[in-house]
């Protein structure tokens, strides 16, 4: 069996809190001699002249003598001098009959006498070292200074640049970096310095900390490993001295990369709120500022961070000379997503009818993670059906979890609430297909999905940066169009509460026309930014910055708000009751029968097909698109054998 030091540790701890315990125990059953009658030497002398005493207990080693009296058999106790001649007492009891029981005296072992008078202290001690070892996370108690920046070594499971897509600009920025570890004088003959640092920002679930690691992958330079929470600690002075610590071992290994993942946690803006100059967060701030660009070089020794919220870093830490390099890591486009469902591909079994393209041209505004995600859950879908490969249909499933939720078929709904959530979502479908300018409707089901009891989602063709007015005020018609089928079809004393997030939305949308966008047809608001008051969360307390508008433009802004708004009702109203009240009739039957409609079928249903002959007329191009992707692969005689046994 194997011993580490905590093993030993807690050994000797339990065997010390064993041995107390069994002293506290023997001290407790010497301590029922206190229900004895206490008698002084002379009352004791007495008794037993009138012979009172029946017999009598003597303990050699403490001078205590214990018995009973004869009368009324009361017991008693009493101490005799241990180191006088006590033999006229012995004398005295053998001539009055009392009987005597001589207790010799206990030779306690050096062992057993060490821990009783060190065993307190070795147990105190011991229990400082255990929160000590626990506080500061490393094996030696002395150490909870020392850095947590682990030395990455990845052999088994290297990532190099070839496996990262989708940010070919940012990959190239880093392999500059990597080309200066490998071969620096190439750039230093011109004058040129290593960058001290470079700071990868973009979104959540991007590949800030992928490219970190292919950046480890790819230089063949030590790496340290580490994130901003690491380096704050409740103890001021913690979190400077672990900073220290690492850039002084970044040095020895120099040249060399230290990765620091969520900079926000150490990097946050300095004086924001409560805490002043004493707050652990910004001693720990100060010391790396000065370590990146303070007297002292640090040659060699390049720090890479990522954060996802670059608005909340002090000025100090992003000026050149700390982070030469601000790397934008974006969400992929559409030739991003399919190399990157290329890469994630790779160890999955796809079958013939599967096309990446299709995939990532119906995926706009995903990011690797979720591309990610979005083949693991078909690979989950495929194994629950026993496939020996991953189908389109299982591709398709999957995206609908991932952007809609998982479907709620435990959930049951009465016909009353069905009926009312197939006409609610037939509104939003209707109107997003006649606005002036909408994304192209994808899917209509009333089975509900997350938190929500139907769904109608519509995916842009293409990767949207920017949007106009008029696609702005169509989405807000598109978002009353299933409060106003509703009022149509049911009346409006029997509206529901289904819309909430469709209000909340719009609300939010027409809020950002008027006081970010500048959209606003009202000209005494003009172009200017109008924000309300911001909270920020700090030391436990609610900090809000100051109002930058008058009440009287907070009036004017809540009126072009809710102008934007009865204009798009107006226009959703106009669509369902005067234009096309036929076709909300028509979609919303169709999705009580059939549950779940694509935006094919329901175009198809507009100009009066039947969706059983849309449904086979699809089925029939897969399948003969799956025939033409087979012949199309090559394959060997082996394999042709294989197949055909």
């Amino acid at each position: 069996m194997k011993f580490n030091r905590n093993t030993v540790w807690t050994i000797i701890l339990g065997a010390i809190v064993v041995f107390l315990l069994a002293s506290f125990l023997g001290s407790a059953e010497r301590s029922q001699y206190r229900q004895f009658h206490e008698l002084n030497y002379t009352e004791f002398i007495r008794s037993v002249e009138d012979e009172n005493v029946e017999r009598v207990e003597i303990a050699e080693d403490s001078g205590l003598i214990t018995g009973n009296f004869k009368k009324d058999r009361q017991q008693f106790k009493v101490i005799i001098p241990v180191n006088q001649d006590n033999t006229r007492l012995f004398l005295l009891l053998e001539d009055k009959d009392v009987e005597i029981t001589y207790l010799p005296k206990e030779e306690a072992s050096a062992f057993s006498s060490f821990l009783y008078s060190w065993g307190p202290m070795l147990l105190f001690i011991g229990v400082i070292i255990f929160f000590m070892r626990k506080m500061g996370g490393t094996s030696n108690p002395m150490k909870f200074k020392k850095s947590r920046a682990k030395l990455l070594t990845e052999k088994g499971n290297k990532v190099t640049f070839n496996d990262v897509a989708g940010v070919d600009e940012a990959k190239q920025e880093l392999k500059e970096v990597v080309d200066f570890l490998k071969n620096p004088r190439k750039a230093q003959r011109l004058g040129g310095k290593i960058p001290k640092g470079v700071l990868l920002v973009g979104p959540t679930g991007t590949g800030k900390t992928l490219l970190a690691r292919a950046v480890a992958g790819e230089a063949e330079v030590p790496f340290f490993v580490t994130s901003g929470s690491s380096f704050v600690e409740m103890f001021v002075g913690v979190g400077a001295a672990r900073v220290r610590d690492a850039f002084e071992e970044g040095k020895k290994k120099a040249p060399c990369i230290i990765f620091i993942d969520e900079l926000d946690a150490v990097g946050r803006h300095r004086g924001a709120g409560i805490g002043g100059g004493n707050d652990e967060r910004e001693q720990t701030l100060n010391q790396l500022l000065v370590e990146m660009d303070g007297f002292e070089s640090n040659e060699g020794v390049i720090l890479i961070s990522a954060t996802n919220r670059p608005d909340v870093l002090d000025p100090a830490l992003l000026r050149p000379g700390r982070f030469d390099r601000q790397v934008t890591v974006p969400n992929p486009d559409i030739l991003g997503r399919e190399k990157i469902l290329e890469i994630h591909a790779r160890n999955k079994p796809l079958a013939s009818d599967v096309d990446l393209k299709i995939i990532a041209r119906g995926t706009p505004g995903f990011s690797g993670a979720e591309l990610e995600n979005l083949l693991n859950e078909a690979a989950l879908f495929a194994s629950r059906e026993d496939k020996r490969k991953i189908t389109m249909d299982d591709v398709e499933e999957a995206k609908d979890k991932v952007m809609m939720g998982a479907e709620r078929c435990s959930m049951v709904m009465t016909e009353d609430d069905k009926k009312l959530t197939a006409y609610h979502e037939a509104g939003h479908a209707l109107v997003g297909l006649r606005v002036k300018k909408h994304d192209p409707l994808h899917k209509v089901t009333i089975v509900p999905r997350g938190r929500a009891l139907g769904v109608t989602m519509s995916i842009p063709e293409r990767d949207r940066y920017t949007y106009s007015k008029i696609e702005l005020e169509s989405r807000l018609a598109v978002l009353f169009g299933g409060r106003i089928a509703e009022e149509l079809i049911f009346g409006e004393e029997n509206v529901t509460t289904g819309a909430r997030n469709d209000i909340q939305q719009a609300t939010e949308i027409a809020r950002a026309m008027v006081t970010e966008y500048g959209m606003s047809e009202n000209k005494k608001l003009g172009w200017i930014r109008y924000s309300e008051n911001e909270e920020e969360i700090f030391l436990g307390r609610s900090v809000t910055q100051q109002k930058n508008m008058s009440d009287k433009m907070a009036g004017l802004v809540e009126e072009e708000v809710v102008r934007l708004t009865d204009k798009a009702k107006e226009e959703a109203r106009q669509i369902l009751e005067e234009e096309d009240k036929k076709g909300l009739e028509t979609i919303a039957q169709a999705l009580m029968e059939h549950e779940t409609l694509t935006g094919e079928e329901v175009k198809a249903l507009l100009r009066g097909e039947n969706v059983e002959d849309i449904r086979a007329s699809e089925q029939q191009k897969t399948q003969s698109r799956a025939a033409r992707s087979r012949r199309s692969v090559p394959s060997s005689g082996s394999q042709r054998s294989k197949d055909k046994g």
